[in-house]
């Protein structure tokens, strides 16, 4: 094989790599850029579900009493493990919610919920914290299981509170 082929070879298998270079770039592509912070204005109003969340909505309401964060609304959200017996693999729920900041061991801010409704979740019983991506004119919030790929379980901001 001659070099000119060889080095042609070896650019050929690296190239898809570049595009995996960065969990902020995979995000960026397909929504917009992750967020290092956000206030309960940025993020308060309705989102509907894309992707693997196609039917799922979540509405986040400001508190003037907290800052940071307000209540939640829940229609068509998944239920984990623990609770599918009893609500099926999807429940209608409320609660609260909080913006968590980025931190040492965390970069990227994340939106954490906490359900007291339809009966009270522990952490992990279900998907209670979501990634935040902002940009000029979109705003969306997702799990992020793989930072290499746009996520699946993604929704969009469609009517934000003013």
């Amino acid at each position: 094989m001659s070099e000119h082929k060889a080095v042609a070879a070896l650019l050929a298998l690296l190239s898809p790599l570049v595009g995996c270079s960065s969990a902020s770039t995979a995000v960026e592509a397909c929504m917009a850029k992750q967020a290092t912070s956000a206030t309960s204005g940025e993020l308060a109003g309705t989102y509907a579900g894309e992707g693997d969340a196609k039917g799922a909505t979540i509405t986040l309401k400001a508190s003037d009493s907290k800052p940071g964060g307000g209540t939640v609304t829940v229609h068509h959200w998944p239920t984990g493990n623990w609770h599918k017996s009893e609500l099926g693999d999807t429940f209608d729920g409320s609660g609260t919610w909080d913006v968590e900041g980025s931190t040492g061991s965390d970069e990227y801010a994340k939106v954490s919920l906490s359900f007291t409704e339809p009966e009270l979740f522990l952490p992990d019983d279900t998907l209670d914290a979501l990634s935040i991506a902002i940009d000029s004119k979109r705003t969306f919030l997702y799990e992020d299981d793989d930072p290499d790929v746009c996520p699946n379980f993604r929704l969009r901001l469609t009517s934000p509170r003013r």
